[in-house]
Order: structure tokens, then sequence, then C-alpha cells
């Protein structure tokens, strides 16, 4: 029998390190959907679980807006790239695809995604090795690079440092085939450096509970290794509380927006929070200007409110 599994309620998402390492490709859509769809997975669930993305709420958590035909060809890879896991104790290496189904539900916004069984193991059994990142954090990068180098980081925050050989790191991003058969991508290290690692570190720096910074290690004349430097820092951006009811929740966040709006006076605030339709409201204001669809480049919270009709006139 299945079950259907409504929105997030985990603060953070927990993966395998045994994913976090492997070698796999994936756009930034493709990697929203994932952190959304782990965010969702509980121990518990049945084999044949679907886990249900919203559209809308997705695209509200991440400030980025994705069209139908982005959804579809990121679902559509999901069910198609696989990840490479090797178990050197066990001698086994399994090659095995995220996703068993994805069902569009027209009209309602939603995704029902299905886990490959032979996956679920990676993400649900978390008793001794797995890795633990923000939610907020993951979907607030932008770069494919920086999401994966924050994965990674996350697997060792508990460590002053980690290093990495090149080859191995260009691996795991996919830049490199182990074997060879495919061009090395960015194999100049200037170039690594400018696409891949700065772009990387600063996001993560900006938007995340996690400090970074790195040096590039010679052998000889050649650069061989990379090595990150990591530290707790608070994060700029609220943590989405999924641990508390979603009222409190969608409370919560509507409280930060107003802030980062600058919306600071107490009659307005509690005006705001109690009536449904302005809080929608300021959601999708905020949504809009994320995603440029409003241009406020002063005073964006002098514009929604009046937009939402509450200034004095």
């Amino acid at each position: 029998m299945t079950s259907l599994v409504p929105l997030p309620t985990a603060l953070e998402i927990r993966q395998h390190n045994a994913i976090t390492t492997a070698r796999y490709e994936m756009t930034a859509c493709e990697m929203d959907i994932v952190f959304y769809l782990l965010s969702l997975l509980k121990k518990e669930d049945n084999i044949g679980t679907f886990y249900r993305v919203k559209v809308t709420e997705l695209q509200q958590l991440t400030g980025r807006q994705w069209n139908y035909q982005q959804f579809f060809d990121a679902t559509s890879a999901l069910r198609s790239r696989e990840y490479i896991i090797k178990n050197e104790k066990e001698r086994r290496t399994l090659q095995v695809g995220l996703l068993a189904s994805a069902e569009y539900l027209h009209g309602q916004g939603v995704i029902e995604l299905e886990v490959s069984e032979k996956m679920r193991p990676y993400l649900i059994d978390l008793k001794r090795n797995f890795t633990s990142f923000r939610l907020q954090a993951a979907f607030n990068l932008s770069s494919k690079y920086a999401k994966r180098v924050y994965q990674m980081a996350s697997q060792w925050k508990d460590k002053p440092s980690i290093t990495y050989s090149l080859h191995d790191f260009k691996v795991m991003l996919n830049l490199k085939d182990p074997e060879g058969k495919e061009p090395e991508q960015y194999s100049k290290v200037s170039m690594l450096q400018r696409k891949v690692l700065d772009v990387a570190v600063q996001q993560i720096n900006q938007h995340t509970d996690l400090q970074l910074r790195y040096e590039l290690l010679k052998k000889g004349r050649a650069f061989e290794s990379v090595r990150f430097f990591i530290q707790a820092q608070l994060p700029e951006q609220l943590p989405l509380p999924f641990e508390q009811p979603l009222d409190e929740a969608r409370e919560q966040k509507a409280r930060q927006h107003l802030r980062d709006l600058d919306i600071k006076d107490a009659g307005l605030v509690g005006r705001i929070l109690s009536n449904q339709d302005l809080v929608n409201d300021l959601f999708g204001f905020v949504y809009k200007l994320k995603t440029g669809k409003i241009k406020a480049t002063t005073n964006a919270g002098g514009l929604f409110l009046k937009t939402a009709g509450l200034l004095k006139k």
C-alpha cells in the first residue's frame, strides 16, 4: 500500500556519506528537487511511499523560478542519471538512479516522486555514517558547484580542514572521468579556481552556516591537491524552522521577510501577520523581488506597503 508524505518537518537534510562522495552531475534545478525530496524522507517510511513536491513551495523557498520544461527535464534526468557508489570493503560497485518514478499532477502544481529502493538505504540509514546540512542554506546556493562543495564540507564540518587530491575532487564534481574516456573540464588550475572554487567559497560563506577558505597544494612544481578549512558560523539567512508547526514556521518566515524589507513598525507588522491575504501578498512580493519580476533599487519595503494598500494617503 502506498502513502503520501506532506511538507518537510525536519530541520536538517541528512545524507549518507556514500552519496555525498559518489560521482554524479546535477543541474541546479535537479539539486533543488533533490534537497526538497531529502527533507521529506523519514526512516519509518514504507516501501512505495510517494513524496509530494509542491512547485510553488519550492520556488518560494529558493527564490528561483523554474518553468515546467525545466522541472520535466530535471526529473527525467534524475530518473536516468546514475550514482556510482563503491564499497571497497565488500568489493562491490553500485550503479543506481535516484528516482523510480516521477508523476506530474497537472492543475495542482505537484510532482509525486518515488525513490529507487536500491537508493533508499543510503538516504534513510542514518545511524552512523551521514552528512547533515541545512535545507535553507542548500537552497540559497545558486551555483551547482557551490551546492556540491557545501555537501562535501558539511560531511567534515566537525574537523578543522579536509584535503582532496585534485583528481578526486574533480571526479566527485564530475569534472573528470576517472577512466579518462571523456575530456577533463577546467584542466588549468586557474580556471578551476575562477569557475568552481572561488564561486563556491564565496556563496557558501555568504549564505550558509559554514565559513570556508581553501589553499592549493603543490607536489614539485604542479598543483596536486586542495585543502578546505572549515569553520561554523551563524548563517545570515534564518534557516527554515521545519521542526515547528507549519503555521508557526510560516509566521516566522514572514517576520524575517518583513525585517529584510525594513518594515519594523509594530502596528504594521501585526496587521500583516494577522491577515493571511497580506501574508500571501508578502510571500508573493518577495518571490517576485528575488526573481526580478519586481524592480526596487531603493525602499523595497515601501513598495510592498504601497502595493498591499497599507500606506496612508
